[in-house]
Parts: structure tokens; C-alpha cells; sequence
């Protein structure tokens, strides 16, 4: 399209995430505080990918054509580890097995990409080469990484929808991510390659607002919390919990702690150490000026009846 390499599919996806950014934009402005700042960082990120992805390499582009390869594949791995990232901070996770961290996975996949990529492209000048290089190794840890981290949220019995959903959606997403260098070998398909990252994006953005509208189906249960005039604000902030203060993890184990689960359950229920739990439910006591577990519910559990 428009002379250069870019795929309609890719610019039909470009102006989604460009539709779904404005709109993020939108909602955060209007808010005083906002929790999406890391989705709306994880939407530019798509739309850089589509764009440098999609319209690079120009053939009359000064400069070696390596550095746009260099663009794109810089852009991709950013928007990968970026992903992960993401679902490491909405299931809390620390370590997975084999001690494997989120910053080790990012020097693992950075390394790779200039001790598999770039060092043997400038000794041997293929690109066909560099690419195997690359993605045999990459697409294999990434496989191992999607196991790991599908063994770790996957567990039985949990009737909680929601939660199952939200699995469901992150699977999904990594699953995608894990494709990518598989394709990426078997040839430069630009409509499968971008529906595999751009399916990574809307599984989250999916995810989003599966966990907005359960927020408000359960806004009846946390309205006497939520709920804050100016006035009491002006008061006494403390007797109240302003919503703008909670992150939405915090929310998600407010609510559990509402239904009188103990932190082993909610533990359970969320796929986190219970320690884990502990420590957000510290911060929801501190927040609403309680001291601990006992005097919250005294204070908001009874107003749910």
C-alpha cells in the first residue's frame, strides 16, 4: 500500500490500536488519576511495531539496510518483553521456575538478539542466516517460557469466572508471542506475523475490559468504599478509600477480602503467594486508615448487607 511494504492488514490493525490509544488518551485525561498508563504505554508500543514493522525497509532509504532491520527488530523484541512484562505485573509474579526472572528473561532475549542477530550478520552479511540464528533459539525459550508460565496460573477447581477468563486471555497472548519467531522463519508473511502480535494486544485489551466491567458489577460492593464527597475528602481522607488510590490489584483482593476469604483463598483464587496477598492487603489497610483485617471488615463488610 502507498508504494511501500506495508500489508492493508497491518494498516487496518495500525489505525485499531491508533483508535484504541486516542481513546485510553481520553479516558486518562478526563481522570485526575489514571491506572492505564501502562496500557497506553503498551499501545504505542503496538503502533510503533505496526509502523516500523509494516512500512520498513525502504530499499532507497540512505544508510546500510541493516540499521532498519535493526529498527524493526528492536521495535518487535521491545514490544515482546514489554508484553511479558505486563503480565508479570498483573499476576504479581517474582519468579516462575528455574529462578527465571523477568530480568533475566530481557537479558536473555537482548543478548541473544546481538550474539545471534548482529555479530553474525557483520561477519557473514547474510540476513537469512542472522535470522535462523536468532529465532531457532529464541522461539524454542520462547515455548519453555509459555509452559512455565501457563503451569504456573493454570490450576483446577478455581470457580472464580473472571480469573479463568483472564488466564484464558494471557495464554492467549503469550501464545501469540511464541509464534512469532516460528513464522518469522518460515518466511516474511506480513499478515501473519502482525495478526499474531496485534492478537496479543487486543487478548490484553480484552482483558481490560473484562476487568472493568467486573468492577462494576461489583460496585454496589464497594461503593461504601469508593464513594467519596469532596467534603469527606477535605475531612477526614482516611476514613474512606478513594478509588483513584487502589490499584486494581488492590481492588481485586479488596473485593475477595469483602467475600471473607482468607489470604490462603485469595491466594488460591488469584495464582499468588499468599505473602504476596499480605503485602496488598497492607497497603488497602493503610489506605483506608484501618489497622488491620478484623477492623476493616468491622468498618466496610456490615454496609455491604
Amino acid at each position: 500500500m502507498f508504494g511501500t511494504s506495508i500489508h492493508w492488514t497491518t494498516f487496518f490493525y495500525l489505525l485499531i490500536d491508533t483508535a484504541i490509544v486516542l481513546y485510553l488518551l481520553y479516558v486518562s485525561f478526563k481522570k485526575t488519576h489514571s491506572s492505564l498508563k501502562h496500557f497506553i504505554y503498551l499501545g504505542f508500543s503496538i503502533i510503533a511495531y505496526n509502523i516500523t514493522g509494516g512500512f520498513l525497509p525502504i530499499v532507497n532509504f540512505p544508510g546500510p539496510l541493516i540499521i532498519q532491520y535493526i529498527i524493526t527488530y528492536s521495535v518487535a523484541i521491545f514490544l515482546c518483553l514489554y508484553i511479558i512484562y505486563y503480565l508479570y505485573k498483573e499476576y504479581d509474579i517474582v519468579v516462575l521456575k528455574y529462578n527465571l526472572t523477568l530480568k533475566k528473561v530481557i537479558l536473555i532475549t537482548s543478548f541473544g538478539f546481538i550474539l545471534l542477530f548482529l555479530f553474525p550478520y557483520f561477519i557473514s552479511g547474510s540476513l537469512n542466516l542472522s535470522r535462523y540464528l536468532f529465532t531457532i533459539p529464541i522461539s524454542i525459550f520462547a515455548f519453555v517460557f509459555l509452559i512455565i508460565f501457563y503451569r504456573n496460573i493454570s490450576k483446577p477447581s478455581n470457580s472464580n469466572t473472571f480469573i479463568l477468563r483472564r488466564n484464558k486471555l494471557s495464554t492467549l497472548s503469550l501464545a501469540s508471542i511464541a509464534l512469532l519467531p516460528v513464522f518469522t522463519i518460515i518466511g516474511d508473511y506480513q499478515w501473519i506475523t502482525f495478526t499474531l502480535m496485534n492478537t496479543a494486544f487486543y487478548a490484553i485489551t480484552i482483558m481490560e475490559i473484562d476487568r472493568y466491567l467486573f468492577f462494576i458489577k461489583n460496585n454496589t460492593r464497594m461503593f461504601e468504599i469508593f464513594a467519596l464527597k469532596k467534603k469527606q475528602r477535605d475531612d477526614f481522607v482516611k476514613q474512606k478509600i478513594i478509588y483513584e488510590d487502589l490499584t486494581r490489584r488492590e481492588i481485586e483482593i479488596t473485593l475477595s477480602i469483602l467475600s471473607e476469604l482468607n489470604y490462603k483463598n485469595i491466594a488460591k483464587e488469584l495464582f499468588i503467594a499468599e505473602s504476596t496477598v499480605s503485602k496488598h492487603a497492607s497497603n488497602i489497610f493503610k489506605k483506608t486508615g484501618v489497622k488491620n483485617r478484623s477492623e476493616f471488615l468491622k468498618r466496610f463488610l456490615n454496609k455491604q448487607k
